[in-house]
């Protein structure tokens, strides 16, 4: 046997699980198929959010929050199939997951990670708000802000678990071999018990000068041999599909249309989703598939990194949202509150993008990037930089968007506007839609009496007023109740947003110790998974909807739960 464990996936969860596992004396061979310079995966790239319950950080911005309220906005927003509380259907596995880890995200989580050094920034954050009326399909959305952003970002969340990987790799328990790309598994007897891999060409010099080392950059796909390596058991740690658009379209729920042809990508090309296959191939079942957690805010990176490098406005609620043909979206599908309803939305009338209205002010105040590299006073742990958040004008990397990017149109007038809108539109290839310049005036009027009024009766006008009320949404993150047309605010912004492709909510059904399951529900013995392969668990424990800060804190729970049974199992 060449290794107790093999672990396919450098990322975070397949990191955690390694480490955990090597750590009680296992020899774990973890495989990648990128560089080194990618360790770590898609968690490098991320803001590093994390949905955490009843946290002192809460506590200290007024916050008052319980597992019991968290895990009934879960409920609320996933939608689990009947049956699921009492251990039947589909769903029953991810049910059982998504329990624990309210749970674990309401107990262990915050102080197991502060122990090994993480710490978060104090201004708790306030993602998918929801907003839907109260009935038998209502409830969506995080009732209190339960966003907790890591001081340092994704690499922070990151840095304990490589710190640890490297000591049990001097150790001798734990190897990571880089260019390793799994074909498949080797089953004995209906027993999973190693890999076949193809040996990837180094193509490590022609990277140099690449931005962050050439982290994250399309690499060879050259087979140069191959191998295989037995083992006690396997764990696929291998992702999501968010790098294979096919893919993605392919499994799109057709109710809600189709993806676009034209989408940018939020993650690596390396997340591909053929492991899932491979999985598959090998008898596991793979459940829920097309439940997937796109953003319909994408914008073009300026200095791409992988294929068609997209980075996700994070905004504040005051933007105008409106689609393709300049139309409000319904409520309440305001900025920040429903992302999978809006992209739902947007792709039902068949467009490949929607707009956000509003002007320089609002800009300035409520727009974030996702990313870790998107954020350097957050990921440097540069207070002088991060101090400039609370001054009257757009952070460094917003600014940098709103001067270079060409899908950032400013103008005086909503007539002038619209003018720019259609222009861009037009010079896509197969892109739809026109904003007729009257009714763009005319959104844009009524929203600014409302505004004008005080108090006023439209949904998104009273939503932002209430998000107001939590200090720090009034302090960092919510612009001033004002007409968008008032001049000293600057000139109109339109921003056009396109689908990004991020997160895939289905994966490998697991059983709550993390065993890959066969379709009629009976274990495949010697297969295992974690993270975005297993859909963060049980092979989709958000359901339909996540409540976010829940896919970091996803691979983390399912690495560290994951482990410890294949440690008693092994």
């Amino acid at each position: 046997m060449n290794a107790d464990v093999v672990v396919i996936g450098a990322g975070l969860s397949g990191l955690v699980t390694a480490t955990e596992l090597a750590a009680t004396g296992r020899r774990v061979v973890v495989l990648d198929q990128e560089h080194p310079d990618s360790l770590g995966g898609q968690a490098w790239w991320s803001f590093g959010g994390l949905f955490l319950v009843g946290s002192p950080e809460q506590r200290r911005v007024g916050v008052h929050d319980s597992a019991e309220l968290a895990w009934a906005d879960w409920l609320g927003s996933a939608g689990f199939a009947p049956g699921a509380a009492q251990g039947h259907g589909p769903d029953r596995h991810g049910y059982a997951w998504a329990e624990h880890f309210v749970e674990f995200a309401a107990g262990g989580m915050r102080s197991w990670l502060h122990g090994k050094g993480v710490r978060w920034f104090p201004l708790v954050q306030w993602a998918e708000r929801g907003g839907y009326p109260y009935g038998a399909d209502a409830a969506h959305g995080n009732s209190v802000p339960r966003f907790h952003v890591t001081w340092g970002t994704g690499p922070a969340l990151l840095a304990p678990f490589v710190a640890a990987a490297k000591t049990l790799r001097d150790q001798g328990l734990l190897e990571i071999r880089f260019r390793h790309r799994v074909t498949s598994l080797v089953t004995t007897d209906g027993r999973v018990t190693g890999v076949r891999a193809e040996l990837l060409a180094d193509d490590g010099p022609a990277r140099a000068g690449l931005a962050f080392g050439g982290r994250a950059a399309p690499s060879s796909r050259d087979v140069v041999g191959e191998t295989e390596i037995t083992a006690g058991a396997v764990v696929v740690a291998s992702g999501g599909i968010g790098g294979n658009h096919d893919l993605a379209r392919e499994r799109w729920n057709p109710g809600y249309g189709a993806l676009p042809l034209r989408m940018l990508q939020g993650v690596p090309d390396s997340t591909d989703g053929l492991m899932l296959g491979v999985a598959a191939d090998a008898g596991a079942a793979l459940v829920h598939t097309g439940r997937m957690w796109h953003y319909p805010e994408g914008i073009a990176n300026h200095s791409p990194v992988w294929t068609d490098h997209g980075i996700r406005i994070l905004p504040g609620p005051s933007s105008l949202w409106l689609d393709a043909d300049g139309q409000r979206l319904p409520a309440p599908l305001f900025p920040g509150f429903d992302a999978l309803g809006a992209l739902q939305h947007i792709t039902s009338r068949g467009h490949d993008h929607s707009w956000f209205v509003l002007n320089r002010t609002i800009m300035e105040t409520e727009f974030a990037l996702s990313g870790s590299e998107q954020n350097p006073d957050l990921t440097g742990k540069d207070v002088r930089l991060l101090a400039q958040r609370v001054l009257p004008r757009a952070v460094g990397p917003v600014a940098r968007f709103a001067a270079e990017s060409p899908e950032f149109l400013w103008a005086p007038t909503p007539h002038e506007l619209a003018a720019r809108m259609n222009a861009l539109t037009e010079a896509t290839p197969g892109s739809s839609g026109h904003v007729d310049p009257d009714e763009l005036a005319s959104t844009v009027a009524l929203r600014d009496a409302q505004v004008a009024a005080g108090l006023g009766k439209d949904p998104q006008v009273v939503a932002t007023a209430a998000a107001r009320r939590f200090w720090v949404d009034r302090r960092i993150r919510v612009a001033p109740p004002r007409p968008l047309t008032d001049p000293k605010d600057g000139p109109l912004l339109a921003v056009r947003l396109s689908v990004l492709t991020r997160k895939t909510l289905g994966g490998v059904w697991c059983d709550p110790s993390g065993r890959a399951l066969r379709a009629d529900g009976t274990v495949l013995p010697g297969l295992w998974a974690v993270g975005e392969a297993a859909g963060f668990g049980g092979g989709g424990s958000h359901g339909h909807r996540a409540l976010e800060g829940t896919f970091l804190g996803g691979c983390l729970h399912t690495g560290r739960v994951t482990a410890r049974a294949l440690a008693d199992h092994l």
